[in-house]
């Protein structure tokens, strides 16, 4: 069976995978930019954007294991759009015409709507369902591939706490948030169904990697 698999998810310090105040016009909240400055100086995120440039090292190892072997993404409502974005029937999601997953992706909502085709093999459903009835739909689009769950924090805790996930890549920034959504909250003995290891960067953020254990 195919695995789901989190890739590139920062978090602060304290846990923070997003901040508080999310906006059209602040899609992390108070938190901007902040929590991702480490991928944009790879050479992975200079590819994406169609740039040359950017750092080969730990960071960029790490970016780059984001789309390998995957055929299907799932994210929230949260991560698809600002607060509201169910009432415009206009809104496409925050990447413009050509979105960086290339695969079917399913976007986690109370508030469905017919599915929306991109450029660039980008197909936007919308789902409302559970995590495992959500894995299960987005695995039957990935045709034998992974499934990423991309986010938010809410969507991946969930997946996490109903046991979905099989692999993740989790970068600590050293900065504080104090306030937002959380991503460890309620997953008290998680570490016990996971072998955990960290890499320290020169860039001063700390991968950590979850494996599901065999048991």
């Amino acid at each position: 069976m195919s695995l789901a698999r989190v890739h590139n998810f920062a978090i602060s310090l304290d846990g923070f995978g997003t901040g508080e105040g999310q906006s059209r016009e602040a899609p992390f909240g108070h938190a901007g930019e902040r929590l991702h400055e480490w991928m944009f100086k790879t050479r992975f995120w200079y590819d994406m954007i169609g740039k040359s440039g950017g750092n080969a090292g730990v960071d960029d190892a790490f970016a780059r294991q984001f789309d390998a072997g995957v055929g299907a993404e799932i994210m929230g409502a949260g991560k698809y759009g600002f607060p509201g974005w169910h009432e415009d029937p206009e809104w496409k999601g925050w990447w413009g015409p050509n979105p960086p997953f290339h695969t079917p992706t399913f976007i986690l909502t109370h508030h469905p709507r017919p599915a929306i085709e991109m450029e660039g093999g980008t197909t936007f459903h919308f789902l409302d369902a559970s995590p495992a009835e959500a894995l299960e739909a987005a695995r039957k689009a990935a045709d034998g591939q992974d499934v990423r769950i991309g986010g938010g924090a809410t969507v991946i805790r969930e997946f996490l706490a109903a046991r979905l996930i099989d692999h993740m890549h989790v970068v600590v920034v050293p900065l504080l948030l104090g306030r937002g959504v959380r991503l460890w909250d309620e997953l008290e003995d998680l570490e016990k169904d996971y072998d955990i290891e960290a890499v320290s960067s020169p860039s001063g953020v700390t991968h950590l990697t979850f494996t599901r254990t065999g048991g």
